[in-house]
């Protein structure tokens, strides 16, 4: 059966649209998703239909029909793959910055598990269930690098078991707007989902947990190249952590859009999507034990940001 929800308008904006105040503060719902439900007749404003310029007001009440879930089963999609490692347990694959990992909300195919289902003809683990076979851990849209994949049941399990007990060791690099002044450290702060605008988290007091590690690789033209580590997984960590220290990740408009406005104007240096790059993923393999570390080298159009910001100014 389809959900309702309500939800009262407490902060709006002036000359603001009610499609893309909603998208700003229900999670997981993109703008063209609210703008359908708007059309569709789905969402009503005071128990009014309206159109999705509708400009929203604090007090309105506002009622949404969700449509019923939809659990269809991805399907295989010939998507080239850059394959690191593969055996009959598991699969280490670089990410490209622009796939998403599993069918979701907006991407309802062209993703690493269409693309996975694909090159191993159906054979993953479905712990992760329908939508997300083999899916033991993820990496945002606009994020690159080693994402490992299991391609049964068992090695589901035991992979799980060891990012939960944080004996995977996942480790990026990243660049950051501005200088980091300490050449190393620690950022141990807890995360939570954003109290206003739900597609964000934030430092949060009571929040989950979070210990980031980092030390500086290079100092760049108003920006710092970067090793971080992962001791926990929290949705966004580095990007919360280091847009909370002041250094959000370059091209991050998430976090980091006025930073990345002040290095435009500084450097004339932009860059399409977020420089993070998960370089390295290292783990026991569940089958006999063996230490496995897997590296990807950075993609082209993060050396090509780093090498622009290593050019001396005009």
């Amino acid at each position: 059966m389809s959900k309702n929800d309500t939800i009262v308008l407490e902060h709006t904006l002036p000359r603001e649209r009610l499609d893309r105040h909603l998208a700003s503060i229900i999670p997981d719902v993109s703008r063209a998703t609210v703008q359908r439900l708007i059309i569709d007749g789905r969402i009503k404003v005071d128990g009014q239909l309206v159109k999705p310029t509708h400009g929203p007001r604090a007090g309105e009440v506002v009622t949404i029909r969700w449509p019923d879930p939809r659990k269809a089963e991805a399907q295989p999609q010939d998507i080239p793959l850059d394959i690191l490692f593969e055996d009959d347990d598991l699969i280490v694959i670089n990410k490209p910055s622009d796939l998403v990992v599993h069918p979701s909300a907006g991407h309802d195919d062209g993703t690493i598990v269409n693309a996975l289902l694909h090159h191993c003809r159906g054979g993953l683990s479905g712990v992760g269930g329908i939508e997300r076979p083999g899916i033991v851990h993820r990496l945002d849209l606009g994020t690159s690098g080693c994402l490992v994949v299991a391609k049964n049941d068992r090695t589901h399990i035991a992979l799980t078991e060891r990012f939960q007990e944080r004996t995977v060791e996942k480790t990026y690099q990243g660049i950051l707007c501005g200088t980091l002044e300490l050449s190393s450290g620690d950022i141990r702060l807890p995360i939570a989902r954003h109290a206003t605008n739900r597609k964000r988290m934030a430092v949060v007091r009571g929040g989950r947990s979070a210990w980031t590690s980092y030390r500086r690789l290079e100092i760049l033209r108003g920006a710092t190249f970067v090793e971080a580590m992962l001791h926990t997984g929290r949705t966004h960590q580095i990007r919360v952590h280091f847009h909370h220290l002041g250094h959000p990740i370059v091209g991050d408009n998430t976090y980091g859009k006025a930073a990345n406005l002040k290095l435009k104007e500084a450097t004339g240096v932009v860059a399409a999507r977020q420089m993070l790059h998960a370089r390295k993923l290292a783990f026991r393999h569940p089958r006999d034990g063996r230490f496995c570390e897997f590296n990807a080298p950075l993609p082209a159009d993060f050396r090509a940001v780093l090498e622009a910001l290593r050019e001396p100014a005009d």
